[in-house]
């Protein structure tokens, strides 16, 4: 099928369907929008970030914007699960552990927390050994724990978005590739391999292929993509490890790691953060990294000495700004064309993005207010090119 800009006009194009594009696909369907959808490989494909089982949902954050949103967060998951009828929040509680000398202040978390007015326990080492014996920790390890930290599904949440955004009218195409992304006078033209579209806006959520659309029309983001791996372990008791026993952790230093109980098997799920090498998201290997597995393992036998012995392990990308900020909101001199990035820490906020995107575009002028601002294109992080990289969350 050959489509001429024009020809088949929709009100907004969405570009990437992993789970930001297809909450902006859902929303934007669902406000009436005509919503076109295109996915380069195929829907529920396992090569960028928001495939396989599981995600942290939380309001424990480093900064109280973060945690403003999160409140969002919490409410928005609440509408999918209505929208969709079914749950997808399991509620396990969340540990942050921080040893003695971290290199990740643990203040920071309690005071954004405390700042937005979000209650936590304050542990020390013996009252984090004698609430979880399953965890190991040494003297001088501090803990916070808010009992609100859940579980959400990744893949199966973001292809109930999709049949979401379908209902709701969206046409969602996929294994197919957008060569080019032009604004003109009146609207946008988006050249594909199947054809060309014609839309009012199109909103960009290809998370590390970001700067390949980017480009043409003058900006680029500063990107790193790496690509990380995580492991699945077989506890010899699985109980000990339940969600009702065990909660989803974070260990807060460098290098920094973090955990699940179990979740739809019995095995828990662990990974370091940012720990992978750098690649671009057309050349990586897909496969499990022994040095990476090796290391994670012995990790978990010394903190987590009854998780057991690793049984998968599976890659994803982590496409990182250089303040591990998102990105959300329009391009500058090209304001049709909007970028929702992630930054490997957004799946949790997958619905809350996908609305803000809907509602950026139904009023552009949100993009000065906040929470946009702070994530807009022309920062000083992402224009400055001698910015300090920090990756800490």
């Amino acid at each position: 099928m050959n489509v001429h800009p024009g020809t088949e006009p929709y009100d907004v194009v969405v570009v990437g369907l992993g789970g930001l594009g297809s909450a902006a696909a859902w929303h934007l369907a669902a406000a009436g929008h005509r919503v076109l959808g295109i996915e380069q490989f195929e829907l529920g494909h396992d090569r960028g970030a928001s495939h396989d089982t599981s995600r942290i949902l939380r309001h424990s954050y480093h900064r109280p914007d973060y945690v403003r949103l999160t409140k969002d967060a919490y409410a928005d998951w609440a509408h999918l699960e209505r929208s969709a009828g079914r749950t997808f929040v399991t509620r396990t509680g969340g540990l942050d552990l921080c040893p003695e000398g971290s290199a990740i202040p643990l203040d920071d978390y309690r005071d954004s927390l405390s700042a937005e007015g979000i209650g936590y326990d304050l542990l020390g080492t013996d009252d984090i050994r004698a609430r979880w014996p399953q965890i190991s920790v040494p003297d001088g390890t501090t803990g916070l724990f808010q009992d609100r930290t859940s579980i959400v599904p990744a893949a199966h949440s973001t292809a109930t978005m999709q049949e979401l955004a379908t209902q709701a009218g969206a046409r969602l195409l996929d294994r197919t590739t957008v060569t080019a992304v032009r604004q003109g006078a009146r609207g946008v033209e988006v050249e594909t391999d199947r054809g060309g579209f014609g839309a009012g806006h199109v909103v960009l959520c290809t998370d590390a292929w970001a700067n390949t659309l980017l480009g043409p029309l003058g900006w680029g983001i500063p990107l790193t993509t790496l690509e990380e791996q995580v492991t699945y372990f077989a506890p010899e008791s699985p109980a000990r490890f339940g969600p009702e026993a065990f909660p989803v952790w974070i260990w807060l230093d460098d290098p920094s790691y973090y955990g699940f109980p179990c979740y739809g098997e019995a095995t828990v799920k662990a990974g370091r953060d940012c720990g992978g090498p750098e690649v671009t998201p057309d050349r990586r290997s897909g496969l499990t990294d022994p040095a990476m597995l090796a290391e994670l393992s012995g990790f978990m036998r010394e903190r987590f000495p009854g998780s057991g012995r690793p049984v998968r392990s599976k890659r994803c990308l982590y496409t990182l700004t250089p303040d591990r900020d998102f990105v959300l909101g329009p391009v500058p001199g090209a304001e049709r064309v909007l970028v929702g990035l992630g930054a490997a820490h957004a799946f949790k906020f997958a619905p809350t993005i996908g609305r803000m995107l809907s509602e950026l575009v139904a009023d552009p002028a949100l993009a000065g207010t906040e929470p946009y601002s702070a994530f807009r294109l022309d920062r000083p992080a992402l224009t400055d090119r001698g910015h300090p990289v920090n990756w800490m969350t």
